[in-house]
């Protein structure tokens, strides 16, 4: 099992490299259009920059997004303790408690490193998870803060909006550049507006490749903490049992969340940020003996 999180671990740094390379071919194709090769690190530089702010303003707008309250332990004994149990059995500093009043079972995760760490659980997963099971969600969402998912996926979060952004501002030095474009021999057209109009794509897969590959990692990470994988694959047959979407939706949030919190459809499971539950069960389950 060590070795298969080290196998994540190793997969999400080869995906967040081909992060790296999209953004350094749109900052290429740039070069290429001005005549200076320098626009290449230049673009390089500011993607990195722009998504360190999107890092650090990553949960104050999850928690602005989702409607999550935070709570002391006089509000949610409960919850409070489960976390706080958790936090001492694995070394790490109490994170902030939040609760979601929402009736669809679901939790989440964020922050930028565990001094800074929140998690969060909505009101419909404490009605319909007995006591090991929330323990099992909560394990699981805070490896994620173990395991410094929340900074991974903010960060591929941020590189995915840069690309979006470069892919855009390209497309329009393509179309609309003046007499700059008479420089550029046409073949360009071609190449670069297949780059700009295939990165968004592409940034976005790689994303949900991120997430996917974090929510693996995590699902272990929590079954180790507990050594209990049986209420961590029983808490996730209840999720697609009485999973909905959430009445507060949005595609920059999703990702954090332990089940796909957006309306169910061709498109979400196309670009899903989650594995399937029942992959993931399966999984929890076959390895129990190693937990």
């Amino acid at each position: 099992m060590y070795q298969a999180i080290a196998a994540n671990k190793r997969n999400t740094l080869v995906i967040m490299a081909l992060f790296v390379g999209l953004i350094g071919a749109i900052g290429y194709l740039a070069s290429i259009w001005y005549g200076h090769p320098s626009i290449t690190l230049w673009v390089i530089v500011g993607a990195a920059v722009y998504a360190l702010i999107q890092y650090f303003a990553a949960a104050k707008l999850a928690v602005a997004m989702t409607g999550a309250k935070e709570i002391q332990l006089q509000d949610n004994p409960r919850l409070y303790r489960i976390v706080e149990n958790l936090a001492i059995t694995t070394g790490m500093p109490m994170p902030k408690v939040y609760i979601i009043d929402d009736q669809a079972p679901n939790a989440f995760a964020t922050g930028r490193d565990p001094k800074n760490a929140i998690v969060a659980a909505t009101t419909g997963l404490l009605e319909v998870m007995e006591d090991n099971e929330l323990e099992a969600v909560m394990a699981h969402e805070m490896g994620h803060v173990r395991n410094y998912d929340i900074r991974v996926t903010m960060i591929a979060f941020g590189l995915a909006s840069v690309i979006g952004i470069l892919s855009d501002v390209v497309l329009r030095m393509l179309f609309f550049g003046g007499d700059r474009r008479d420089n550029v021999h046409p073949a360009m057209y071609i190449v670069g507006l297949i780059v700009v109009v295939l990165a968004p794509f592409i940034a976005l897969i790689i994303q949900m490749a991120v997430s996917r590959q974090r929510e693996y990692l995590a699902d272990a990470t929590g079954a180790l903490t507990t050594r209990d994988s049986e209420s961590l694959a029983r808490a996730l047959e209840k999720l697609q049992k009485y999973g909905q979407p959430m009445k507060r939706q949005s595609t920059t949030t999703a990702h954090l969340f332990i089940s796909n919190p957006l309306k169910k459809g061709f498109f979400t499971k196309l670009f899903s940020s989650h594995p399937p539950l029942e992959d993931r069960v399966k999984r929890l389950r076959a390895n129990a003996e190693k937990f």
